[in-house]
């Protein structure tokens, strides 16, 4: 596999193409937390529109922490919570922080992530080799709580390919999730499937 000739422009999604991402390693700290049954957990976690609100910049980290609390019927302090939600956040692997500055001389390389506040906060404080921010690996950064939306709606991605002036014949985002992609695609952007975690390294192994 290698990119299109035609590809001039990539967006990356952060979690799981970037960012290691274990989303039941907060599914875990929330039962121990909360010491309910894991499954109800998950099925509180997916059924729960709080957390999309959130992803959408439309509730406050206080405002999250209680929904968190109400959720999961906890008296924790916001440290605990902090502690659970960060939980799924794992890594950032420097070589695909290189790759990403090596690809910005080929290629415009954006970045269009479903985050929220704390996440964002802890990954800039925490885990980027060599710097404090995400943004400088990319040349611009777009994160779902800023602009007050959130894939796989079509509206984000027209917002990027406006904002730049792309075309999406010549677009190619990369994301690990199907129904992301199927946003992305429905607007004529190519895509590729980031099925395990090294498949960028391998898509662009020639750069």
């Amino acid at each position: 596999m290698r990119p299109d000739p035609s590809i001039k422009n990539l967006i990356f999604d952060l979690g799981g193409v970037i960012l290691d991402l274990s989303i039941d390693h907060t599914l875990q700290a929330f039962t121990d937390l909360s010491g309910m049954d894991k499954q109800k957990v998950q099925e509180l976690f997916h059924s729960s529109k709080g957390f999309e609100i959130y992803e959408m910049g439309m509730m406050s980290d206080e405002e999250f922490r209680g929904f968190v609390r109400d959720t999961y019927d906890v008296n924790a302090s916001d440290a605990d919570v902090d502690a659970c939600w960060l939980a799924m956040l794992r890594h950032i692997p420097a070589r695909k922080l290189d790759l990403l500055q090596r690809l910005k001389n080929s290629f415009n390389v954006y970045l269009l992530s479903n985050t929220n506040a704390i996440h964002l906060a802890h990954i800039n404080r925490n885990m980027i080799t060599g710097g404090d921010s995400l943004d400088p690996f990319f040349h611009r950064a777009y994160y779902s709580h800023v602009m007050k939306k959130r894939k796989p709606n079509a509206d984000i991605f027209q917002q990027v390919l406006d904002e730049n002036g792309l075309a999406a014949a010549e677009t190619l985002f990369l994301d690990d999730n199907l129904a992301n992609l199927d946003g992305a695609r429905a607007l004529g952007i190519q895509t590729l499937h980031v099925s395990t975690p090294d498949v960028i390294l391998e898509f662009f192994h020639e750069y």
